[in-house]
């Protein structure tokens, strides 16, 4: 059996020949005074011997526990929970931490719910979404969200996270593209910032190929885009078809309005993607592996955003606010 043996501060101070309050302030920030030479000595001594920072007895010295807590605005609910959260604990796990989440519903102000969160004496606290939007966060609650998951904070007082959507529409569009399709339509998310943003990037693409789109249309009735909304997917595709410049291409919002013009597209007896192309944004693994050619679609980055986050919490040396935004991944299937 092969045993494993903790490094500890004073294994470190004794090896560099300085005090333990020398090595704490070197690896966790500490008040000690030291040159840079020494600093870095530390510091490698501390990567030589493997040294991990323990962080439950941290926690328990300087008046917080072992936890990373997550305010989740309908997180929970979405289908892309998973994703997050598995990359936040996952990083977390590695670093001797544990997460838990708490919802914000409609009925509670953000400040009662962070309020809730502070009562387990976290390390650190995240805001997550389940959607890529703006919030508005006080003073008050801004100093105290560490990052912001598939959210930016309106004032840009809080590093956040999210997906690159002006980039991925870019680069599905190049992507029809260099398959030879020229009359691509964009079925969009009327409302919301990823919808807004994505159709820049559609645009920029298509005038950097010199073609004019078929046409942006909004996926529902209303405003602001919720898959219960009613649809009009239906009768922009049968408009389409009817048109004078049939599309060769249907970009869609993401993977359930694909899966409604993939029924419409049966309805009027045309085959994907010999007729007419199909993608999409999301990658519902569940929805878009299943449909009648697999859809190909651009997969949100969650578990990076997930994983990422939780550096940034766990980090010695917070960097300033920032916002930061991942790449999609193209998951190429059968629909182009």
């Amino acid at each position: 059996m092969v045993r494993i043996v903790a490094v500890s501060l004073s294994d470190i101070a004794e090896r560099a020949g300085v005090s333990v309050k020398t090595v704490s302030g070197a690896l966790h920030g500490g008040s000690a005074r030291m040159s840079d030479d020494t600093r870095q000595k530390i510091k490698a001594i501390a990567e030589e011997l493997g040294y991990v920072t323990n962080f439950a007895a941290r926690g328990v010295r300087q008046g917080w526990l072992p936890l990373v807590g997550v305010v989740s605005d309908g997180l929970i609910t979405s289908p892309f929970a998973t994703e997050i959260v598995r990359g936040l604990d996952g990083a977390a796990r590695g670093a001797g931490m544990a997460v838990f989440a708490i919802n914000h519903s409609s009925g509670q102000s953000i400040g009662s719910v962070l309020d809730e969160v502070q009562q387990f004496r976290p390390r650190a606290v995240a805001y997550a979404a389940m959607y890529h939007k703006e919030v508005a966060l006080s003073d008050r609650l801004a100093g105290t969200v560490g990052v912001m998951i598939n959210c930016r904070e309106a004032a840009g007082r809080v590093t956040a996270l999210v997906p690159d959507e002006e980039g991925g529409a870019r680069e599905i569009v190049r992507y029809l593209l260099a398959a030879g399709r020229r009359r691509i339509a964009f079925i969009n998310l009327p409302g919301i910032l990823a919808g807004t943003l994505r159709e820049m990037g559609f645009r920029a693409a298509l005038e950097e190929g010199g073609i004019d789109p078929v046409g942006v249309l909004p996926a529902v009735r209303r405003s602001v885009y919720s898959d219960r909304a009613p649809s009009l997917v239906a009768s922009h595709v049968e408009a389409l078809l009817k048109s004078g410049q049939r599309p060769d291409a249907i970009l869609c919002g993401n993977d359930r309005v694909a899966m409604e013009v993939y029924a419409a597209l049966a309805r009027a007896g045309l085959r994907i993607p010999d007729d007419i192309a199909v993608a999409s944004f999301d990658n519902q693994v569940e929805l878009a592996s299943r449909l009648d050619p697999p859809l190909t679609t651009m997969a949100l980055p969650h578990r990076a955003m997930g994983r990422l986050a939780m550096e940034i919490l766990l980090a010695e040396q917070p960097e300033p606010p920032h916002l930061r935004k991942l790449p999609f991944h193209l998951v190429e299937r059968a629909s182009v």
